[in-house]
Formats: structure tokens, C-alpha cells, sequence
């Protein structure tokens, strides 16, 4: 299949403008790490209970959501699905954003950042943390490999190898991520092994979801229409997905409820939990779960662009809800020193533990998002990881030559 890449004008005023936003909240972001730095953690929302705050879920969502971003291009160099090769350089280059942004607020949000060279040059290989050091920078290798392999047409036919590579590599990256609080075995709420193949069923929905609106907003700024076919084609595919992530989330509490020292932590969740509570039933489970999965069936979805972005929308808001959940919930339930027995103390044993981020967490969340933004935009500029056409007369043409 030949495929033909422009790049973006990026000459208009609106493009100008929306780069020059993406900067602006990115130094603001850059303040607030220096304000939180300059302070202390003091300034923030946590505390020696709660040690991973919101910019944490801005992270852990923007890595997973890095590692289901390729899988545009996975179904197209290692499933065979040719109609999605049009767009699989967008997707490679989408994913590198995305866990750029997430590693930035990241390292940025442990304090002491200009200590990373420790972190990288000194390994304790029993520690998950040291593990993705070398799955963040693995995925990031192969996925530009991928991506010259697509991009440069003398080297087309190693393509599915590496995207088989990849492919491989961003599944260990996800198991890395949900392992880091499966493998917490003090806390009942990360102590399972099921939170790695959940991770990675959440990764589908959020990549996906992610990369409809990268992919709605550059086809509009550049007058390049995608046609019915295509969309109906994601429209299903983010279906398939969102099913699978809700079905590991039940499976998970269910899980939970089959071991009695977890009962405590689900009714928590479930029931009891204020608002965990409401962020999990209103969040990934009827916002992000059940709502798009009800609009996404409609026969003529193709045709429905407003409602296929509302959708990616809502699993976006899920998705940062499903992770607030999981990370904040999971600390501020209390610890459970002493099993079948009451704890009290004037340190705070056996009490809900309370969390409010504050302005500086949120500026440094929505200065990763940035981040990504101003990579995607630089990129579609300088290198085209746009086909040229987007409609569904192009892909019929195109999957004739195939065929022929």
C-alpha cells in the first residue's frame, strides 16, 4: 500500500495560537514545580500518609494511555489490519508524546530530579521502580526504530518485525506500570497480580480514546476528512476495548472479595468511600464505561463525529477518575498493621486518611499535557505523520492495489 505523508502547514493564526497556549502551560507547570520545590511538599495536598498525589495520576495515565496509543499501529504491522497503516506513524508518534509527558511530570513530582542519574546508573533489579527504567527507555528505543522503519521506504520490510518488537515491549511496559502497586503487598488495595492485565486492558480504551481526538483535531486543522468507513472501524474497535477494561475492573473487585482481608478495602471503594465512591461509579463505570458503550453501538456511528469525540472524551475523564481511584484510594485507606485487630493512635492507625490536591499539582498535571501537546504539534509540522488523504474513496483504491 502506498501511503503519501504531509506535513501540516501549521502558517495559520489558530495553529500559532494553540502552540503558543500548549507553551504558556507548560512554563506555568515549570512554576509550580519550582514553587513546590523552593517550599517543600508542604504546599500540597500530601502527606507522609499519602505520598503520591494528583500529579501521579496525570502520570500514570499519560504512561498508559503512551502504551495504548500504538496500538493503531500494532493492528496494522502485527495483526495485518493494512486499513489502519495509513495511520500508523501517528500513532508511533503519538505514543513517544505521551510518554514523554508522563515521564516529565513524573520525574518532576518525586522531588530531587536532578538526581535521575542516580536512579540510572545504580540498579536494585528486586525493585519494580529500577525495572521500568529500563521499560520506559526500551519502549521509547523501539518505537522510533518502528517509526524509521514505516517512514523510510528502504527499510518498509523490516516494519513487521519491529513492530512485533514493540508491540511485545509496550505490553512488559504496561505490566511494569500496573506491577508497581500489585507488587505492594502492605496495602489491600494494590496486593494482586490482577492489576497488571488490567493496566493493560485500560490502556486499549485510554490510548485509543486519546488518539481520536489527536487524530479528529489534526484531520480539521488540516482539511484532510476522514472518511465513515474508518471511523465506524475505531468506533468498534474502542467498544471491544472499553468492554474488556470494565470486565477486569469487575473481575478485580471480585477478586478482592473472595479474600476476607480485602473485604474491608472494597466495601471502601464500593460503598463507603465518599468520594472514591462516587469517582468510581460515576467515573470508569457509567461516564467512561457504560455511556460510551451505549452511544459507540449505533449503526451509523461512522457518521457521528460530535458523538465519537463526546465519547473519547468521557474515557479520557474516566480514565483519570479509574486512576485517582486506584492511587489515592489505595493510600488513603488506612494500612493494616495489626490483621483482625482495631488500631488507633495519634498518628493517624486505622483512619481514613484525607487528601486535597492543591493549584501547584494541578498546574504541573496540565503541564504534561502540554508537553505532549507541543510535541504532537511540533511533529505533524516538521515531519508529516499525516497521510495526505483520509477519506474512504483513498482507502478503497488503496486496499484495490493491495488486493490486486
Amino acid at each position: 500500500m502506498k501511503i503519501t505523508l504531509r506535513e501540516l502547514k501549521g502558517s495559520s493564526q489558530a495553529y500559532y495560537l494553540l502552540l503558543a497556549a500548549f507553551a504558556a502551560v507548560a512554563l506555568i507547570g515549570l512554576a509550580a514545580v519550582w514553587y513546590m520545590e523552593h517550599n517543600g511538599h508542604i504546599v500540597t495536598g500530601m502527606t507522609n500518609q499519602i505520598v503520591w498525589g494528583l500529579p501521579h495520576v496525570f502520570a500514570v495515565f499519560l504512561v498508559v494511555a503512551a502504551s495504548g496509543a500504538l496500538n493503531v499501529a500494532s493492528m496494522a504491522s502485527v495483526f495485518g489490519k493494512t486499513e489502519f497503516k495509513p495511520l500508523a506513524p501517528l500513532s508511533g508518534m503519538l505514543a513517544i508524546a505521551l510518554l514523554l509527558g508522563g515521564l516529565t511530570v513524573l520525574m518532576l513530582d518525586l522531588g530531587r530530579p536532578d538526581r535521575l542519574i542516580v536512579a540510572m546508573t545504580y540498579y536494585n533489579f528486586k525493585s519494580i521502580f529500577a525495572l521500568n527504567i529500563f521499560l520506559y527507555s526500551g519502549f521509547m528505543g523501539f518505537v522510533i526504530v518502528y517509526l524509521w522503519t514505516m517512514m523510510e521506504r528502504r527499510m518498509n520490510q523490516f516494519t513487521p518485525l519491529a513492530g512485533l518488537f514493540a508491540f511485545v515491549w509496550r505490553m512488559a511496559l504496561t505490566t511494569g506500570t500496573g506491577s508497581i502497586f500489585g507488587f505492594l503487598v502492605a496495602r489491600q488495595a494494590y496486593d494482586s497480580a490482577l492489576l497488571a492485565p488490567l493496566f493493560i486492558a485500560l490502556s486499549f480504551s485510554y490510548g485509543l480514546a486519546v488518539f481520536l481526538l489527536v487524530l479528529m483535531a489534526a484531520s480539521i486543522g488540516s482539511g484532510r476528512p476522514i472518511g465513515n468507513v474508518m471511523m465506524a472501524r475505531f468506533a468498534r474497535l474502542q467498544v471491544i476495548f472499553i468492554s474488556a477494561g470494565l470486565y477486569f475492573v469487575v473481575i478485580y473487585y471480585l477478586t478482592n472479595l473472595y479474600f476476607t482481608r480485602h473485604h474491608a478495602f472494597d466495601h471502601f471503594i464500593l460503598l463507603s468511600g465518599s468520594i472514591y465512591t462516587m469517582l468510581f461509579w460515576l467515573g470508569p463505570v457509567l461516564l467512561g464505561g457504560i455511556l460510551p458503550l451505549v452511544l459507540l453501538l449505533h449503526p451509523r456511528i461512522g457518521e457521528m463525529r460530535n458523538r465519537i469525540a463526546a465519547c473519547a472524551g468521557l474515557v479520557v475523564a474516566g480514565g483519570f477518575a479509574q486512576m485517582y481511584v486506584t492511587i489515592i484510594g489505595g493510600q488513603a485507606f488506612p494500612l493494616v498493621l495489626f490483621p483482625g485487630k482495631q488500631v488507633s493512635s495519634s498518628f493517624y492507625d486505622g483512619v481514613i486518611n484525607s487528601y486535597a490536591p492543591t493549584l501547584p499539582e494541578w498546574l504541573l498535571g496540565f503541564g504534561g499535557i502540554a508537553i505532549v501537546g507541543i510535541i504532537v504539534m511540533l511533529s505533524l509540522k516538521v515531519l508529516g505523520f499525516l497521510p495526505e488523504h483520509l477519506d474512504d474513496k483513498s482507502e478503497i483504491e488503496a486496499h484495490a492495489a493491495v488486493n490486486a
